[in-house]
């Protein structure tokens, strides 16, 4: 997971986004957790795109069991999230609640995360 992201670092489908600082394993229910969260707050108004999927499944040994015996039953799946990766995007929704929306998101997150607007084209 080393390195910055070069694809999806980018906002590219809304006004607003919530981008990665850190690197991590982020795991499928905080991803629902933190798109409960977001909408709750903007109250269904808006559209929220989700740009991170978790794909790679990940695997954990039974407790107490010995030493050996191949490898262990998948417990989970997870989305491989690296530094600037844009994991949430949002549109429809005025400044202040987007922001807020994606402070509420980041917190049943893991990692850092930064709020970033679209630049306005003059």
């Amino acid at each position: 997971m080393r390195g910055e992201a070069t694809r999806c670092n980018k906002l590219n489908f809304g006004e607003f986004g919530l981008q990665s600082v850190q690197c991590a394993w982020i795991d499928s229910k905080q991803i629902e957790a933190a798109r409960v969260a977001m909408t709750r707050f903007i109250k269904r108004g808006g559209k929220v795109w989700i740009r991170i999927f978790p794909d790679k499944p990940y695997t954990k040994h039974p407790a107490e069991s010995r030493m050996g015996k191949g490898k262990g039953a998948p417990e989970g799946w997870v989305a491989v999230v690296r530094p600037g990766t844009m994991m949430f995007e949002m549109a429809g929704v005025p400044n202040d609640i987007a922001k807020e929306a994606m402070r509420l998101a980041a917190t049943k997150l893991p990692i850092k995360t930064k709020f970033v607007e679209m630049e306005k084209q003059v």
